[in-house]
């Protein structure tokens, strides 16, 4: 019986990637570069920081990695303070309720920097169901690596066998494979060209995982 969740956040908790999507080209277009539809798909899922490592990279850019983070997010955080229609996937505040009234322990782990995740955590009251949140922009490796759900399982008092995570992402499932932790994939019309074949399940709507669905699988 799984003790405890781990949630991704873009793409499973809020649909941020128009969000991502807006800043990034607006800081593509700032300096100079043009990024095809088959390497930005290629980011889904990894840290800023690392995105960026790879854009100096193949573009042989004078910009430092963090000078396009800083850029990056000075986009991001105008998109987010303007924009009024940002919500919740449909389903998932109803997911994180039932599960947390069911006495799971909800852990957060994103790429995301943890300026992005407390900006969505506030502005939707998140904080009241996770124990703890972690950001990939501070840990030393990035998704497909297995740190960030590694000690997202640490962080939740629980062995990684008693833990799942959700993810959207091909670079959040081979993480969540890697780690070794049961990985639900969920598909949805946000999802880009991601791979779910190596997730132990795969759904398009939550109320497919919900605490008595998920239970009643398992027992």
């Amino acid at each position: 019986m799984f003790k405890a969740v781990i949630f991704d956040m873009d793409g499973v908790i809020i649909d941020s990637e128009p969000m991502h999507y807006k800043a990034y080209h607006d800081m593509f277009d700032e300096i100079g570069i043009e990024v095809s539809s088959e390497l930005y798909e290629s980011f889904t899922g990894q840290s800023t920081i690392n995105i960026c490592k790879r854009l100096c990279d193949h573009f042989k850019l004078e910009q430092s990695p963090e000078a396009l983070v800083a850029l990056k997010r000075k986009h991001y955080k105008h998109f987010f303070d303007t924009n009024s229609d940002l919500t919740l996937i449909d389903g998932v505040l109803e997911l994180i309720k039932d599960y947390h009234h069911n006495g799971l322990t909800l852990v957060l782990g994103s790429s995301a920097a943890m300026t992005s995740i407390d900006q969505i955590f506030e502005r939707f009251d998140l904080n009241q169901y996770f124990k703890a949140k972690l950001s990939g922009a501070d840990l030393k490796q990035s998704k497909p690596h297995p740190e960030i759900f590694i000690k997202a399982a640490q962080a939740s008092g629980f062995k990684k066998e008693e833990c799942m995570v959700i993810e959207d992402s091909t670079n959040g499932i081979q993480a969540a494979n890697a780690a070794g932790i049961y990985c639900v994939g969920f598909d949805s019309f946000h999802s880009k060209n991601q791979d779910y074949s190596t997730a132990n399940k795969v759904i398009t709507d939550f109320k497919e995982i919900t605490f008595e669905k998920i239970n009643a699988v398992l027992n």
